[in-house]
């Protein structure tokens, strides 16, 4: 079971984890992802080409890459609960001044804006999960929460569908739906000191196999740039899909991204090495054949699919990958890596955008699947797959437990006062 570990030895609370994957839904499924549902809508209004769509696009990339930095250093200074709190409001004040936007201008800053509460919602939530879920299911428990993303893509699609001729109206329930998601987490995340200290905690060490994880991370932002920004308008362009059925379509990327909670299961059977090659080469797979058939067929939905799917798994190995890396720092190690999941995003949607205007659509989504298949030959190292365990640096305080002078993360020991320090030097056990 989820074991929510607080300091004085209270009974668990799912509701953290809930409101955790509700957060990561709205700030990824409404205030980033959605720019590409509505992308036919902004260039219709504002009238913008696919260059300058793919710019404004790119904007929440850049927000992203900002916030995600000062995410991770203000999770380890101030702890989770303020920085996800942060993340809530972002994403309220983003999409709202999306729906309110009068010109192109306002509404690049929107999208800034918004996608900038998704670097602010990754580290503290990852930093949360790591201190209050017992380790057996630590892996799990990241990758369902990661998978939000695809339950905010599947409900952005219903509400563009009963909002079709008012995109501006969809755009303020997605402010309004982020708002009261803030209030959630501040109900039930803790609001404790930050759990990781001592030692290493807060030290600027690269350890082994950082390289490779961010050279991956960016690679697969590249790969997957051309769908979240492209993906309906080129459904629409060229497939010749009406609103009703692009939107579908978004539908289904959203709802096969549930199945992304399942990578950490993945990742035991197969191995994170295997499992992070395989679906990275499906993802890219499901990008080319998107181009190629875009209208509303049956191998576009297949297509939407397995990019959904892929997608959301991807994110979650990759969270995994990275805590393995640094489990004494795991919003570090989250933070680091989805930083340059958003690198290569901003890079790749610009690009995207001015292929498309100069070869066409399907030559541009075959670049970045060229990408993908780069960024699948980059696999974890020996050092991110015993067990999910690992502590790479060896002098770390971490190797037994919580170092001595830390809060302590597990219920204190029968017959001790409620919230008493453990005796000094002891490793702590999660049962």
């Amino acid at each position: 079971m989820v074991e929510d570990r607080t300091d004085d030895g209270r009974t668990p609370r799912w509701a953290m984890v809930c409101a955790g994957t509700s957060l990561i839904a709205v700030c990824y499924g409404f205030a980033r992802f959605a720019y590409g549902l509505f992308a036919p809508d902004f260039q219709r209004d504002f009238a913008l080409g696919p260059t300058i769509s793919g710019v404004i696009g790119s904007g929440s990339y850049v927000g992203y890459s900002v916030a995600i930095i000062a995410g991770l250093l203000l999770t380890e200074r101030v702890g989770a609960r303020p920085v996800a709190l942060a993340a809530g409001a972002v994403a309220t004040l983003g999409t709202a001044v999306v729906a309110a936007a009068p010109n192109a201008t306002v509404l690049a800053a929107g999208v800034l804006i918004a996608g900038s509460s998704t670097g602010l919602a990754s580290p503290p939530l990852a930093a949360a999960v790591a201190r209050w879920v017992v380790r057996e299911i630590r892996d799990r428990a990241q990758t369902i929460v990661n998978a939000g993303t695809g339950v905010g893509v599947l409900l952005s699609g219903p509400i563009a569908l009963l909002l079709t001729d008012n995109w501006r109206l969809a755009w303020g329930v997605f402010s309004g739906t982020c708002a009261l998601v803030t209030v959630w987490i501040a109900a039930t995340v803790p609001a404790t000191r930050p759990a990781f200290c001592g030692p290493g905690s807060s030290g600027s060490t690269i350890v082994t196999g950082t390289r490779r994880l961010l050279l991956a991370a960016v690679l697969m932002g590249v790969a997957s740039s051309a769908v979240w920004t492209f993906g309906r308008d080129v459904v629409t362009t060229v497939g010749g899909a009406g609103p009703s059925e692009s939107a579908l379509m978004w539908m289904v990327v959203g709802a096969s991204g549930l199945a992304g909670a399942v990578s950490a299961d993945l990742t035991v059977r197969v191995g994170l090495a295997r499992a992070w090659s395989w679906v990275l080469v499906a993802m890219s797979a499901a990008t080319v054949l998107l181009a190629i058939r875009p209208g509303f067929t049956a191998s576009a939905l297949v297509s939407a699919a397995l990019f959904g799917s892929t997608y959301i798994a991807l994110c979650g190995l990759l969270l995994v990958w990275s805590t393995r890396i640094y489990p004494d720092r795991p919003s570090f190690g989250v933070g680091a890596s989805f930083l340059m999941i958003a690198v290569g995003q901003a890079v790749g949607a610009p690009l995207v955008g001015v292929v498309i205007d100069l070869a066409g659509f399907l030559s541009a989504f075959g670049l970045v699947a060229v990408v993908g298949l780069v960024g699948a030959a980059v696999r974890p190292g020996a050092e991110s797959t015993a067990n999910g365990v690992v502590t790479a640096d060896p002098r770390s305080p971490w190797r037994r437990g919580v170092p001595t002078g830390c809060p302590t993360l597990s219920r204190p020991p029968r017959g001790s006062s409620r919230g008493g320090p453990r005796p000094a030097g002891r490793a702590t056990r999660s049962r």
